[in-house]
């Protein structure tokens, strides 16, 4: 019996069945339910806020969202909500208990109707915050009927459940037609949210009169009489025909040199501007905000409804979606140029360019070519106009052998550009002009546009490099593209070439020794400019020196005994501090200036027999170990060096070591211009010692104080500083390896033919996608210019701060050792966005012209214009009447009669001869009655209708009372 009764007790345990176990329906609308619950949209306490007019375009609209499962299907729950200022108490509505939810109440809100830019349900029913749950993006649309209404009731039982009074809808059939369905609860009332969206607008509800029966018969309310229907109408006119007004850019000079194209701009400046209409569409929205309903008449037959009658217009405009830019194009093209990796001869081949590479490759013929004994030309006799234009005969001459990408005319007018200073007619007065520039300081006082080179590491403006820039800019883009760069360079090359041979400074290039601020290009070409005026300079005075031999032959033999008694010294003492140089027993002469020698001495230390050198007395100071003055020397210049030169220097230092071997070599390397002022120092003042020296060149190691003699005088002593007197110091070494030798018969510290040849080599090796790349940031330079000078002329204040900003960051690409040419490409189009913006800002300006003596008038048109370049919707102050208004006004009228077409007999929207058939209207319905019965409570109602050519679309929020249903 025990056993049986277990049997049976077991039985019964398997066939209990579990009904707590939740099903997909049920997980569902927990979800949704603890989704509104983590957003806390389901306090009972939620405070009104009144929005105020505007406030749902210039408000700030945020969102957040969360996925949630039905079953394997994924869901997108997304709550949108207009950010709320903070507010002070008495501006807090507090709700009742049984007040209605705040999206009933912005149902009959009239403050932010037709907001310009805001959510499709913030439009159509002027909801501040709102829930919607749309399938996740890689699911299918919800087109069955029945899974349809699954949702809405999932979306009720949540709301139901969870108290809220915030608004959800859920996305049904296809993405594109937004279609919305949803459903907003609170205490005895709900509001129903229903769209329809048709392919075409039925014939009897293409007016007003058709759809205020559609809403009354929605409502259904027996109450008699029915309260007014306050209505809002918006109908909005499209303009797209600009024919009538002038092209964008002047149209090409076809006999002009640089005619045929459009946007074709003169040698030096840049082109900007659109190449076509920059505005595609006007969209004018003529707006009726509060009608009553029997004040308007607009049915089938007839319509009051004219918009030169609408009391509001608002006008937006269409920007044309990436319009062709004249700048913003040849900086496209440029940029793809920095990328090419195309060599000279790859590109014009070598026909052309064997010839060039003999003169401008070959350094060691040209080094030979200078050992050659030559009677130096007078640069008096020989002009820089006759120079250039022999160099234009030898380029002719070779063009036979290939057939040149830049014609002879166009490629002559870039060079005079480049090198104005050898016009025949205009030599004299370019020549000085050159002079002037050439002489110019580094220390230049820079306006604010000026100074931006120094920012972007480019060139001044108007330099030589400048000028390059511009003008291969311009020939990539119109004359060859990369053929032509190549043909351009190599002349500009040879051309250099030309101007080295003959001593002939190279014009818009400032004095002094290479600008590290500037590009490395521009570095090279200051470089070759000195290696000039030294080679200049070094003629000049050898020439002054031959004819002083020529007067006095009898003074050279000195020279010679100095040279021997200091050459035997040098062989005494072991190898020379100059053996560190690449040339121990070369000597050149150097300037001399007139009046260095200075009164002769009897013979000093180091063999010397008179003083050579000399300068002017320093301070009155007399030397050590005699009662003659201390007089500062002539010595050489520093050699100047431009930034790679200094890299290498310092790879080669640093390789050295740590070690002090490495230390003392490197200390040696360092102190080649040291050696050479010693020299000149001995050789001006025979008989010194290191203790002068020192006084001269480094006063604080020369340290004085006063001490008691023997007889108890104070006297002053001096003596060096410590860390003269330490063992093995450089300057000791120095001074003891020091030869008597002035200046002027000095090794070169600076050895102008070796750096010309450099330079040169340098040049003739760069390729035309190198070139365009050393160039980059004078481009930049002149393109942000350009920018700056076209935004003041239509001042346009975006773009003027984006300009700022794009200046900072351009810097920053600029000066990064590896350019990063992604990120270099983006700035590219946002400067191409800048010049769009202002040709936007040009031709909005060209059609709100309005020849008018009025002040006011012009001002409210300067401001009209403005606020549509950054406001999405501006309105038109006096409707059709202001200002503004007869300007758009006529702009249709115009567009109208150049179509030559009537308007359809079918236009209900406007004047038949002034303004085409509305693109859009737009009705907005709004009413307060007692749904579903007539003793219920007055809840609000609202419709609004979208009547376009190929949609109908009404999307209405319809509210009841449930307390009693």
């Amino acid at each position: 019996m025990v056993m049986a009764a277990d049997s049976d007790h077991e039985a019964d345990v398997f066939e209990i069945t579990d009904f707590t176990t939740a099903s997909e329906w049920e997980r569902f609308v927990s979800r949704v339910e603890e989704v509104l619950n983590d957003w806390k949209l389901t306090e009972s306490s939620v405070e009104r806020f009144t929005p105020q007019k505007g406030d749902f375009t210039t408000g700030s609209w945020e969102e957040e969202s969360k996925e949630i499962h039905f079953a394997d299907f994924k869901f997108l729950i997304t709550h949108y909500f207009l950010k709320k200022e903070l507010k002070n108490d008495d501006e807090q509505e507090k709700q009742a208990e049984d007040a209605l939810p705040a999206a009933m109440q912005d149902l009959l809100c009239m403050q932010n109707d037709f907001p310009p830019r805001a959510h499709c349900l913030v439009r159509w029913y002027g909801l501040q915050e709102f829930v919607v749950i749309t399938p996740a993006t890689n699911s299918e649309a919800i087109i069955s009927e029945s899974k349809c209404n699954l949702l809405l009731s999932s979306v009720s039982i949540s709301l139901s459940n969870s108290g809220c009074q915030v608004p959800v809808f859920v996305q049904i059939q296809q993405k594109w037609r937004r279609i919305y369905a949803g459903e907003c609860q609170g205490p005895g009332v709900r509001t129903d949210f229903e769209i329809v969206h048709l392919r075409r607008v039925p014939s009897q509800y293409n007016h007003l009169s058709g759809l205020l029966d559609i809403f009354k018969s929605k409502i259904g309310c027996n109450m008699l009489p029915l309260p007014p229907v306050d209505i809002a109408i918006r109908f909005t006119y499209i303009l797209q025909d600009w024919q009538q007004y002038s092209w964008p850019q002047q149209p090409p000079d076809f006999d002009a040199l640089l005619g045929g194209e459009v946007g074709g701009v003169e040698i030096g400046k840049l082109p900007f501007g659109a190449c076509e209409e920059s505005i595609s569409e006007l969209h004018l929205a003529a707006t009726w905000p509060h009608v009553t309903e029997g004040l308007v008449v607009d049915n089938d037959v007839y319509s009051d409804l004219d918009p030169l009658q609408a009391p509001h217009w608002s006008v937006r405009v269409r920007m044309a979606e990436n319009p062709q830019c004249l700048l913003g194009d040849y900086l496209t093209e440029f940029f793809r140029l920095c990328c090419r990796k195309d060599s000279v001869e790859d590109v014009l081949g070598k026909g052309l360019t064997e010839e060039e590479g003999k003169d401008t490759s070959d350094i060691s013929s040209a080094l030979s070519k200078l050992t050659e004994p030559a009677a130096p030309v007078p640069i008096s006799r020989l002009s820089v106009s006759s120079m250039v234009h022999s160099a234009r005969k030898r380029i002719h001459r070779r063009r036979h052998i290939h057939e040149s990408p830049l014609s002879n005319e166009v490629l002559n007018s870039i060079l005079l550009y480049l090198f104005p200073d050898a016009a025949v007619e205009k030599s004299d007065s370019l020549k000085d002009k050159a002079v002037s520039l050439n002489s110019r300081t580094a220390e230049k006082e820079w306006s604010a546009d000026e100074s931006l080179f120094l920012q972007l590491k480019s060139a001044p403006p108007d330099s030589l490099t400048y000028r390059l820039a511009l003008c291969v800019f311009l020939v990539n883009y119109s004359y060859g593209g990369l053929a032509g760069v190549a043909h351009l360079w190599q002349e500009f090359v040879l051309e250099l070439r030309y101007r080295w041979e003959n001593t002939c400074l190279v014009y818009g290039l400032e004095a002094g020794p290479p600008d590290l601020r500037c590009c490395l290009l521009h570095q090279k070409l200051q470089m070759l400019n000195c290696c000039i005026e030294r080679r200049r300079a070094r003629d000049e005075a050898r020439k002054a020196q031959e004819a002083t031999k020529d007067k006095h032959s009898k003074e050279a033999e000195p020279e010679h005994s100095i040279s021997a008694s200091s050459s035997a010294k040098e062989t005494s003492q072991g190898k020379s501090w100059e053996s560190w140089s690449d040339s121990e027993d070369e000597f050149y002469e150097c300037l001399s200036e007139q009046g260095e020698e200075g009164p002769q001495t009897e013979a000093g230390h180091n063999g010397a027999s008179r003083a050579e050198g000399r300068l002017h007395p320093y301070n009155n100071l007399t030397l050590l170990h005699s009662s003659e003055p201390l007089f500062v020397p002539v010595t050489q210049e520093p050699a100047p060096m431009t930034e790679d030169q200094l890299e290498e220097q310092s790879e080669v230092l640093a390789k050295l070591g740590t070690s002090a071997e490495g230390t003392h070599l490197r200390a040696r390397m360092q102190s080649a211009c040291l050696l050479s002022d010693m020299e000149s120092f001995k050789a001006a003042n025979p008989g010194c010692v290191l203790e002068d020296f020192v006084r001269w060149y480094s006063p604080r190691d020369y340290v004085l104080e006063e001490v008691v003699d023997e007889k108890g005088n104070k006297v002053t002593k001096g003596e060096l500083s410590t860390r003269m007197k330490i063992t093995g110091n450089m300057w000791v070494e120095a001074w003891e390896t020091a030869r008597v030798t002035p200046a002027r018969r000095q090794k070169r510290l600076f050895d102008d033919t070796k750096e010309a040849e450099k330079v040169l080599h340098y040049f003739a090796m760069q390729k035309p996608g190198d070139v365009a790349s050393h160039l980059f940031p004078c481009v930049i330079n002149a393109a942000l210019l350009k920018l700056k000078q076209e935004e003041a002329a239509e001042n346009v204040p975006a773009v003027r701060k984006s300009i700022q900003q794009a200046a900072s960051q351009a810097n920053k690409l600029l000066h990064s050792t590896n350019r990063d040419y992604s990120k270099l490409e983006e700035f590219m189009k946002q400067l191409a966005g800048m010049e769009t913006a202002i040709a936007q800002a040009r031709s909005l300006k060209a059609k709100f012209t309005f020849d008018s003596e009025d002040q006011n008038e012009a001002t409210q048109l300067k401001k009209f214009v403005s606020s549509l370049l950054e406001e999405p919707e501006v309105e038109v102050t006096g409707a059709g009447q202001g200002p503004a208004g007869r300007i758009i006004h006529r702009l249709f009228l115009n567009a109208q009669q150049a179509a030559l077409l009537p308007s359809s007999e079918d236009d209900m929207g406007g004047d038949k001869k002034d303004f085409p058939s509305p693109a859009g209207r737009e009705i907005l319905l709004r009413t307060c009655v007692p749904r579903p019965a007539p003793y219920s409570r007055a809840l609000p109602q609202r419709l609004f209708c979208v009547l376009m050519r190929e949609e109908f679309r009404l999307a209405g929020a319809f509210s009841s009372d449930t307390s009693f249903f």
